[in-house]
């Protein structure tokens, strides 16, 4: 399972948290302007737009989680599992696999507004990658400074939100969660006044009690109402290192610790195996992983965007010390 946000200062931030039980060698993937992209269904894309992101690291091609383009318009997918319904080739519909989403929409779109215009004409049809490596349930979560939508494949069609929370996680469908929130109206991050009733003299006796009834535990539905109340509250200053902070932090509240959401025999659990955050406005993505908790960058502009050939660094997983004697 996963969680994703987008958080606004000066620039527009993006990311995600990627929790799952298995890592398939993530790596930072930029895809430059002349890699030409195959598609299974349409015309392939000699080419378009300069993408970075991440990507498991089990084929040439770029099989990205989350990413942004030049442009600064962003995409994660999340684990959608039960709910995700991929369909039979239609005449006259742009025809996508689901890997091959994240790529033809960042190729293509500058903005959220010509992302949404593609949409209306795509079709994701149900096509494994391999054999080896079967389709993933997922919904997305697109983002860029004007805001955010939330698309869902669903088995009455293609499903298109406007996301004013900024956030995503897995199940249930997004209208389901979005109305969720509605349990925690009462939530503050102020102290709360005294309204039991009956003259019962009550008193604060520790700060954040205002919080009290936000979910702590790790379920889709509750880490969706635990990060949108940290988002919706949180405080930076606007410089890029006060931004990118702020944004580890509100992925933070609900990162997952090997332990504790068990998976299987022999000791296989879910776990927050990194965390993204892009800074969409200058093409910089940052990152951390669960054994390496220092901010590791990665900037798109400083690679040559017009070359044919994808750009590969694995992720740092192992934990970097700062020693200070």
């Amino acid at each position: 399972m996963c969680t994703a946000s987008n958080y606004l200062t000066d620039d527009h931030y993006f990311g995600r948290n990627f929790d799952y039980e298995i890592s398939y060698n993530e790596r930072v993937t930029i895809t430059p302007r002349n890699y030409k992209f195959k598609f299974r269904k349409i015309e392939d894309i000699d080419s378009h737009h300069a993408i970075i992101g991440i990507a498991a690291g089990i084929d040439s091609y770029p099989l990205y989680y989350d990413a942004c383009n030049e442009k600064g318009l962003s995409i994660a997918g999340l684990n959608f599992p039960d709910n995700a319904v991929y369909r039979e080739y239609e005449d006259g519909k742009i025809n996508l696999t689901p890997f091959e989403f994240i790529p033809y929409l960042l190729g293509k779109a500058a903005n959220l507004n010509e992302a949404e215009e593609l949409l209306s004409d795509i079709n994701l049809v149900n096509i494994n990658f391999s054999d080896e490596l079967p389709l993933s349930p997922l919904h997305w979560m697109i983002s860029d400074d004007s805001g955010a939508i939330v698309v869902e494949p669903l088995n009455d069609g293609l499903k298109i939100y406007y996301n004013p929370i900024g956030v995503l996680t897995n199940n249930p469908p997004f209208d389901k969660q979005l109305f969720y929130l509605n349990n925690y109206i009462s939530l503050s991050n102020k102290n709360p006044q005294n309204t039991f009733g009956g003259n019962i003299k009550l008193f604060d006796y520790s700060r954040g009690m205002g919080a009290i009834g936000l979910p702590g535990d790790l379920s889709s539905a509750s880490r969706f109402a635990k990060v949108a109340f940290t988002r919706a509250n949180s405080y930076s200053e606007f410089d890029e290192a006060s931004s990118v902070s702020q944004f580890f932090h509100i992925l933070g509240s609900v990162e997952q610790q090997k332990g504790c959401t068990f998976i299987d025999e022999p000791n296989l659990y879910e776990y927050t195996i990194y965390t993204s955050c892009y800074n969409t406005n200058k093409g910089i993505l940052y990152y951390k992983t669960y054994n390496n908790s220092q901010i590791t960058s990665v900037d798109l502009n400083k690679e040559d965007l017009d070359s044919n050939e994808l750009i590969n660094y694995l992720l740092i997983n192992e934990e970097q010390f700062n020693f200070i004697n």
